[in-house]
């Protein structure tokens, strides 16, 4: 391998790893270098489809856009993707390798080592710097053992490590200080820095707190990253974003539920819509009733269809949801949930659990077998009323049945995609990225009666991507970290 590389580690998830790599390969790319994101193993239900044909977490698509180079399974090769009572589906180098529980990846972990390290030096020969994303936090000792996420993967590719914490969540000098005490010294001689993340109000007044950190450690402090607005305009990965849903928009006339159950999926497919100033997104909670003034309930995908179903009947959102429909309101269906609208869901093979069938919500005449097969790939077509859509299809099951009749959308192969209800209210598509593509999202906001702003979304994303890029050159010692990778 010729490139360089530096790895980012957190103390603890959901610290501003992914949006601090991918801020990096902007900012280095803009110098002029060949960057490559990796990120040995994630755990993350939102995924993308890659230009070689397979998956990897989102967060890492981000990063290569960042970086402008296109994804690659290289850049993930060990993907997690939680799954009911059955574990974790595992994706490796792209294409699913089964299903295991946590006791069972733990014991597969020594043989995937290999694989990650192979990934890396295939995106090391032809990059001047690989820009590596631990998973979780550095201090999970009990899960030490046969690491590839963290502390194993840079010991066994000696890559030096910067140390990430998050002052926002509170504690962050005992989550630095405390992890350099609870690590291994061998583990802990790899760490060269730490960066002290979302930060406000006066830097001064943590002066002392970054020279403390840096005493009680011995690393070198890095820097210290105020909070950036414009980084919620970029796709979160993890689903704990959910929990800090964007605000209300009062002076919205388009409202849009969102039932959010246990394995939610590829849920930045609603990022686009939360950009629309016209368009509110409520997300809705098990405990609470869907909004009964909502113009459109909107089902996502979803990573454990049957689980999911059982859920959302738990929680009584299908009443919610008849209720919906028998008010006139609309109903879409994406991936997983294109298959719960149907009258039932058969998985022969046990694919989700326990075999045999469930019965679904009824609304769409249609029926999905879950199949051991995945479609991975790029579409681009129209939908029914001719607006013109790009996205991309990730999804287990064919679905079949008289509504299919009624497609969702043509592709541009001439096929037939998805299905519609004989009055046109109920839709389901396994497309997706739909609102990404503002003629599609246009024509969806136009058919709930309200009017779109004109917004380029990708545009939007690639401006929140320089103004990340920008302000970590700003408040990061950029040039201490390319001293220190290697």
């Amino acid at each position: 391998m010729t490139a360089r590389a530096l790895m980012f580690q957190g103390t603890g998830s959901d610290v501003g790893k992914s949006l601090i790599v991918a801020g990096l390969a902007r900012a280095l790319a803009n110098r002029g270098l060949s960057v490559r994101p990796f990120k040995p193993q994630n755990m993350s239900n939102n995924a993308a489809v890659t230009a070689d044909g397979g998956e990897i977490g989102r967060a890492q698509a981000l990063q290569a856009r960042a970086a402008r180079v296109a994804p690659s399974v290289h850049m993930n090769p060990v993907l997690l993707k939680p799954q009911s009572e059955l574990g974790a589906q595992v994706v490796v180098q792209g294409r699913v390798e089964g299903t295991a529980k946590a006791a069972a990846f733990q014991r597969m972990k020594p043989g995937l080592l290999p694989r990650a390290l192979e990934s890396f030096e295939r995106l090391g020969a032809d990059a001047d710097i690989v820009l590596v994303e631990g998973a979780g936090s550095a201090a999970e000792i009990n899960l030490r053992v046969g690491d590839i996420a963290n502390m194993g993967f840079a010991r066994a590719a000696g890559v030096p490590v910067v140390l990430i914490g998050d002052i926002d969540r509170g504690g962050v000098i005992a989550s630095l200080v405390g992890t350099k005490a609870v690590l291994d010294p061998a583990d802990a001689a790899m760490v060269s820095g730490f960066i002290v993340n979302r930060f406000r109000g006066d830097p001064a007044l943590f002066a002392d707190g970054m020279r403390f950190i840096a005493e009680r450690t011995g690393w070198a402090a890095i820097g210290l990253v105020p909070h950036l607005a414009a980084a919620a305009r970029l796709p979160a990965e993890d689903a704990l974003a959910l929990n800090g849903a964007p605000a209300e928009k009062p002076g919205a006339r388009i409202s849009i539920a969102v039932p959010v159950l246990p394995h939610i999926a590829n849920f930045d497919d609603l990022d686009p819509l939360d950009a629309e100033p016209g368009v509110e997104v409520v997300r809705v909670r098990p405990g609470r009733p869907l909004p009964a003034d909502a113009d459109l309930v909107l089902l996502p995908g979803s990573k454990a269809t049957v689980s999911d179903l059982a859920a959302l009947r738990a929680a009584g959102f299908d009443i919610d949801i008849v209720a919906h429909v028998r008010r006139g309101g609309r109903v879409l269906g994406l991936c997983g949930g294109y298959q719960m609208l149907g009258r039932r869901i058969v998985d022969p093979d046990g694919l989700e659990g326990e075999k045999g069938a469930v019965e679904g919500l009824g609304l769409l005449d249609v029926e999905t077998r879950l199949t051991g097969g995945k479609r991975l790939a790029p579409v681009t077509g129209e939908s029914a009323d001719g607006a013109p859509l790009s996205g991309y299809e990730m999804h287990m099951g064919v679905t079949e049945g008289p509504d299919r009749a009624r497609p969702f959308a043509r592709l541009s192969d001439g096929s037939a995609e998805g299905a519609c209800s004989a009055d046109g209210r109920i839709a389901g598509t396994y497309i997706h990225g739909l609102f990404a593509d503002d003629r599609q999202r246009a024509a969806w906001i136009g058919r709930l009666g309200g009017r779109a702003s004109g917004l380029d979304y990708e545009a939007g994303v690639e401006a929140a991507l320089d103004a990340l890029a920008a302000h970590l050159e700003r408040h990061l010692d950029v040039e201490r970290l390319l001293t220190i990778a290697r």
